[in-house]
């Protein structure tokens, strides 16, 4: 064995440990598929609020069909599901680090000299129990936050009792922030049977609540202080909200519809060609025909080790630690150039490992990185990114169930859901809807997918291709539902055999991501 191989192989099993170390490391993280869906209820809240005029009245039957008729009821029980999600998660925060520090304990009282207790072991637990700690005060600042709105909620029921229990549990909790304990004394006084107002709390409501949460307890202010012209003003700006939040709603529900329906369709279609005619059908087309690949594994290796791994959690991490950027970034646009600059030098790096590594096979065999503009790309493109919508819907459904709030996410996307900085999402929009199906397309489909034809039939490939892509974002909870998009891309490239179809597919899955989250996060905001 060569000493290349040995350091290949070497750094291939440091690779593989970092990314199952990481994928188990975020089964502790929350996944951020909670944190949408209580998104996307605060904004319908926000949409039941609109009332419309004399000439706009035939429109209540539609606000009706986005909102559903009980829409409080069902917010209400969408909260609760969050925070009993929330509680598990704490209570297992909590339990760990109880272990950890029992643990601890019992090292340092026991009769072992100090030679035979690890330093590493000790700093490594230390961190572990600091980043516990850390999760349960998020968590319990979240429960917080919860139990804030689930009495609004409650209160806005009619159930007033219910409402003044729950704030009184919160306040119960001396290890919240305060601020939270004001605002949930405050909604205890303006909410029971006579009401009372307490200095600053106007000011604490519009610090600790947003969208409609914020406008039922200051609505609720102005009644007992009887201040109608306040009150009035607040309508008129709820009004206007609401009917902005209808609007995004209505876009944010209908485009995926109808995208959808239209990929029902095309699967029914697809499918029963492919029953009736096999091999002449769209997936049928180019199904049993290999890539001609002329290097081996140890290339693939080379490239995904070396250009991918290496590049991407070392090198270019030391290259940017250079950069006089503070950390973390202070300013929403620097964090957001970082996350492009640092995106670009991984796929500079990976693509020239690839270019150095595959020269010498030049000229390579036909189908190989194809660019036509003049194939079907676009129909491929569009009929892929309807197609996979009503998959994704039903796969995203069951994964919820699977991993109950937990597993992590991209941070990214939170980062996008609560930026409201148009240059700053001009930039995010750049490195997720433009840099990633470019870079990420060309080496997960255009060169690792073809490659494994080498030793897998094309169906294995586009399997094990797409578990790669998967797996190297990181997250546990995304592995099943990125497998499956990746499957999607991995059928649309294969039958195409032209990038341009996969890239377009990946950018249209990443800008109506990007979109949505804008939209919620815009409307919540």
């Amino acid at each position: 064995m060569t000493l290349k191989r040995i350091v290949l192989f070497f750094l291939t099993l440091v690779a593989i440990l970092f990314s199952g170390s990481s994928l188990l490391g975020s089964l502790k993280e929350p996944q951020f598929q909670s944190e949408l869906e209580l998104y996307q209820t605060n904004i319908v809240l926000l949409a039941t609020q609109w009332q419309p005029s004399d000439e706009e009245e035939n429109l209540q039957n539609l606000k009706e069909a986005i909102l559903g008729v009980k829409p409080l009821e069902g917010a209400l029980k969408q909260y609760q599901e969050a925070r009993t999600s929330t509680e598990t998660n704490l209570e297992k925060a909590q339990n760990q680090l109880a272990k950890l520090r029992s643990q601890s304990t019992d090292s340092i009282t026991s009769p072992q000299s100090e030679s035979e207790i690890s330093p590493t072991i000790n700093v490594s637990s230390l961190v572990e129990q600091r980043k516990l700690q850390q999760t349960s005060n998020q968590l319990q600042e979240s429960l917080a936050k919860l139990d804030l709105r689930i009495g609004i909620l409650q209160a806005r029921q009619g159930n007033s009792s219910a409402a003044i229990m729950t704030w009184q549990k919160l306040q119960e909790n001396l290890s919240i922030n305060p601020q939270l304990r004001q605002t949930s004394q405050t909604l205890i006084q303006i909410w029971k049977e006579s009401p009372r107002l307490s200095q600053g709390a106007e000011l604490l409501i519009q610090d600790n609540l947003k969208g409609w949460f914020r406008y039922s307890a200051l609505e609720k202010i102005y009644q007992i202080q009887q201040n109608s012209e306040y009150l009035n003003n607040l309508k008129a700006i709820e009004q206007k909200a609401a009917e902005s939040a209808l609007l995004k709603l209505t876009g944010i529900a209908i485009l995926p519809a109808l995208g959808g329906f239209i990929g029902v369709i095309l699967l029914i279609f697809t499918f029963g060609q492919w029953i009736i005619k096999r091999q002449q059908s769209l997936l049928g087309q180019n199904s049993d025909t290999p890539w001609k690949t002329p290097w081996d594994g140890e290339t693939i290796l080379q490239v995904f080790v070396v250009g991918f791994f290496l590049m991407g959690q070392l090198i270019v991490p030391l290259v940017l630690q250079l950069l006089p950027i503070p950390r973390p970034a202070p300013d929403i646009r620097i964090q957001a150039l970082y996350v492009l600059v640092s995106y670009l030098l991984v796929a500079f790096g990976s693509l020239s490992v690839l270019y150095f590594s595959i020269k010498q096979f030049f000229p390579l065999p036909q189908d190989w990185f194809c660019f036509r503009l003049y194939d079907g790309w676009l129909l491929w493109g569009i009929g892929g990114y309807c197609a996979v919508i009503p998959i994704f819907i039903i796969v995203s459904l069951i994964n919820q169930q699977l991993w109950q709030g937990q597993g992590g996410s991209n941070p990214l996307l939170q980062i996008v859901l609560e930026s409201q900085d148009n240059v700053a999402l001009l930039i995010f929009f750049s490195t997720a809807a433009i840099a990633a199906p470019l870079f990420e397309e060309f080496l997960f489909r255009g060169f690792l997918l073809p490659s494994l034809t080498r030793y897998f039939p094309v169906w294995g490939s586009i399997l094990i291709s797409s578990f790669v892509f998967a797996a190297v974002h990181l997250s546990l909870s995304e592995v099943i539902p990125l497998t499956v998009l990746g499957i999607v891309l991995g059928v649309v490239y294969s039958r195409s055999r032209n990038l341009l179809a996969p890239m377009l597919l990946h950018s249209l899955w990443n800008s109506g991501t990007l979109l949505s989250l804008f939209l919620l996060g815009s409307s919540t905001n």
